[in-house]
């Protein structure tokens, strides 16, 4: 229940994408929002309110349902005081160069024009209709005037042709809308790198070295942390595949892949005002193959058994530069009664802020959508089981609070 008792305000405009609104009230209403829908006259030629009563479970607000009645919000006024944000999607170009030019000569923009919440454009019109020079000033007039714009996707198009103009994706809008109720202003504009799932090391172009971590917890940090308002960076092996854009993915495989592009990130990063976190989540491999072979090895050549050498890997915790970064790793364990011991000692010997310990059995164990971390911090530590997008909000929360001055 991501957004539940949120109230969400969901404009809609006469554009072809409507039906892509259904889905977007549906992931609202179904995150435990409160959603009530304005539409306008144009946008009830593709799709009847009717469908949207249904899927809010709550009466469409138009022309004809305006009600100025004691006690009743059902008016352009009454209903912004109601929303805690206001988005509408689809915006045509209509619409757009109508508000950022302050026109306000229908229910819609007189409501947008009266709403003095956070406001969400996306943007759904023909290629030439938002690409022209108007459209395009309009647009960067009302980012300027505090709207929050998520851009159009390059796709298909009703007319059949193929540019810029398709509504995004609802989870796209739904997420946005979902950071901008949710952020917070220790995580706003504060850079966050996270690495995650299992490395991947080479034996020959077929084979090679992995373990089966996921990375499903680092994606559900990363989501966490983007939805708080956090500058987000995950780099990952797998489990990322299908976070949304507006997370910087960067794909790995090997541990030295992993450590390269870590050290260049946190270069870029300790510049910045707000002090940066490094997530270490990722399940780096113990040994990696001494020798790299090329090609395919032959069962004919190699014999009956394979003498695979291999060497100590690089330890990317201990080499990487962490000063200037709040730093949390993350620790594996399968014997209970080592466990906390192991995790203390990694805490001290690799110089971290706090530690996710992890005791992998049951509903806990690798690829599971469960988990049961304990943050361990130098002098004391709090435990949290449950679904993984779940205990990774309650992990991000302890530690702002535990490094509200940073």
């Amino acid at each position: 229940m991501l957004l539940k008792n949120k109230n969400i305000l969901l404009c809609i405009t006469g554009s072809i994408a409507v039906y892509k609104a259904l889905e977007l009230t549906r992931l609202y209403v179904k995150s435990g929002a409160n959603v009530k829908v304005l539409m306008t006259e144009a946008s009830q030629r593709f799709v009847t309110k009717l469908s949207f009563e249904a899927i809010s479970q709550n009466k469409v607000l138009d022309e004809s349902s305006e009600s100025w009645e004691k006690n009743q919000d059902y008016n352009h006024i009454d209903i912004g005081k109601w929303a805690d944000i206001l988005v509408i999607a689809p915006c045509s170009a209509n619409t757009i160069n109508k508000l950022a030019n302050g026109i306000a000569d229908n229910l819609l923009t007189q409501t947008v024009l009266a709403f003095k919440g956070k406001k969400i454009i996306a943007p759904a019109a023909n290629t030439n209709m938002i690409e022209n020079q108007i459209t395009i000033k309009s647009l960067e007039n009302l980012k300027t005037l505090g709207f929050e714009l998520i851009n159009s996707q390059v796709k298909e198009l009703a007319c059949k042709d193929v540019g810029n103009g398709a509504l995004a994706e609802p989870e796209t809008i739904f997420y946005k809308t979902a950071r901008e109720l949710l952020k917070e202003e220790y995580w706003e504009e504060r850079s966050v790198i996270l690495t995650g799932g299992g490395t991947v090391e080479k034996i020959d172009d077929v084979r090679y070295i992995s373990n089966y971590s996921s990375g499903k917890m680092a994606s559900s940090l990363a989501l966490a942390l983007y939805l708080k308002g956090a500058n987000v960076t995950l780099i990952s092996t797998r489990g990322h595949e299908n976070l949304i854009d507006e997370i910087k993915k960067v794909n790995v495989q090997s541990t030295f892949a992993m450590y390269e592009d870590l050290n260049i990130l946190i270069k870029k990063v300790k510049k910045e005002k707000k002090k940066p976190y490094l997530f270490m989540v990722a399940a780096v491999s113990d040994y990696v193959p001494e020798e790299d072979f090329s090609g395919k090895m032959k069962k004919d050549i190699i014999g009956q058994t394979w003498n695979l050498k291999l060497k100590q890997n690089i330890d990317i915790l201990s080499s990487i530069n962490k000063e200037g970064l709040i730093s949390i790793g993350f620790k594996a364990e399968m014997d209970e009664t080592v466990a906390t011991s192991n995790a203390n000692n990694m805490l001290e010997k690799k110089d971290l802020d706090a530690v996710c310990l992890n005791v992998l059995k049951d509903k806990s164990s690798f690829g599971t959508n469960n988990n049961t971390i304990e943050l361990i911090f130098k002098e004391e530590s709090f435990s949290f089981s449950g679904e993984k997008n779940k205990i990774s909000f309650e992990i991000i929360e302890k530690l702002a609070k535990k490094f509200v001055c940073e």
